[in-house]
């Protein structure tokens, strides 16, 4: 996620002061700890994303314009853990930025670019899912795999565009960018209010509509199963009884990435908004920083916990079976 600040009330030669490198006060043991366990969260990250990218690439039956989704959302996660949470983790054991200007900036394109496109993910899953439960017909005849792949490559390039733009036109980049032991950005007002639209309002209000509709449509499909189960069926009613299960588990599990994402991006924005009501601490913001990215690494476990299909993928990563001729065409579902 983004490490930005936007304190307007704050003047060019004072903001370096505010922003000052405060003194490590921990102990060595702590200071050991603290790097293992940020090393051990960025090698779940990785090695857990990772995973999903592998099963969904693999094996033919998981290439669904849902999985391509969350294709998406895995690559995302895994570049925040390859690129972004590492330093971001040092950055904050260490209370100072003690790498170079140049990593700074860096870090800084890369951080907003993978936030968006994760934000956007998560919007785009939600208006996928909710397609394919309110007009079952119309998504598998219109929503192809290709189609999603599309949008998926749009999310990606527009991201990259808006990233760009703002970081160019914000003013302030390479002014407001480096105080000495620091990297924060400092958006103007302007740019603030743009990024706050784009970045939270707008894919937070998709998501938030498209999943209440969703789940709304997903107690009907409960209810219409439970009467089907109270009567003799037929075998297209059996199979229609079970596409309504798969697909209202789905939504389910899918809602619970979701729920999961807000905990984790609410905060961090919050925090932000009242930059102009309450005394912003770097620490904390660095803290709530950490708390989105750690998203990152959790949404691999949730996709263990809830769907048995990854932990029979997983299995067949882990034992090397992926190898064997003709493992794309096992089973997996």
């Amino acid at each position: 996620m983004k490490i930005f600040i936007n304190l307007t009330e704050f003047n060019q030669s004072d903001h370096c002061a505010y922003f000052s490198c405060p003194e490590r006060s921990v102990s060595p043991p702590v200071y050991i700890l603290l790097y293992v366990c940020s090393a051990v969260v960025v090698l779940l990250n990785l090695c857990g994303n990772m995973l999903v990218i592998i099963s969904v690439l693999h094996f033919k039956q998981l290439h669904t314009p849902t999985n391509t989704l969350v294709l998406s959302l895995a690559v995302s996660d895994f570049l925040m853990g390859a690129f972004v949470m590492l330093p971001v983790c040092i950055w904050m054991i260490e209370a100072c930025w003690i790498f170079k200007t140049g990593f700074c900036i860096c870090l800084m394109m890369t951080s907003f670019f993978l936030g968006n496109v994760s934000v956007y993910n998560i919007a785009l899953i939600a208006v996928d899912r909710y397609l394919s439960l309110s007009n079952p017909f119309f998504y598998t005849n219109t929503i192809s795999r290709k189609t999603v792949c599309i949008v998926v490559y749009f999310n990606w390039c527009l991201c990259l565009v808006y990233v760009i733009v703002l970081l160019y036109f914000n003013g302030n980049f390479m002014g407001l960018l480096m105080c000495p032991g620091q990297c924060f950005l400092l958006l103007n007002e302007v740019w603030g209010a743009i990024d706050l639209v784009h970045s939270f309002i707008f894919p937070l209000s998709l998501i938030i509509i498209f999943y209440t509709l969703v789940f709304v449509i997903a107690r009907k499909h409960a209810t219409a199963i439970r009467e089907l189960n109270n009567h003799t069926r037929s075998k297209t009613q059996k199979i229609t009884s079970h596409s309504m299960k798969s697909e209202t588990k789905a939504a389910k599990v899918l809602g619970i990435l979701v729920a999961v994402f807000l905990v984790c991006l609410l905060p961090y924005f919050i925090y932000s908004l009242l930059g102009n009501v309450i005394e912003l601490k770097p620490e904390t913001l660095q803290k709530l920083v950490i708390l989105v990215y750690i998203n990152s690494t959790i949404n691999p476990f949730i996709y263990a916990l809830f769907y048995p299909w990854f932990r029979r993928c997983i299995k067949l990563v882990i034992t090397l079976q992926i190898f064997q001729a003709d493992s794309a065409l096992i089973n997996v579902l």
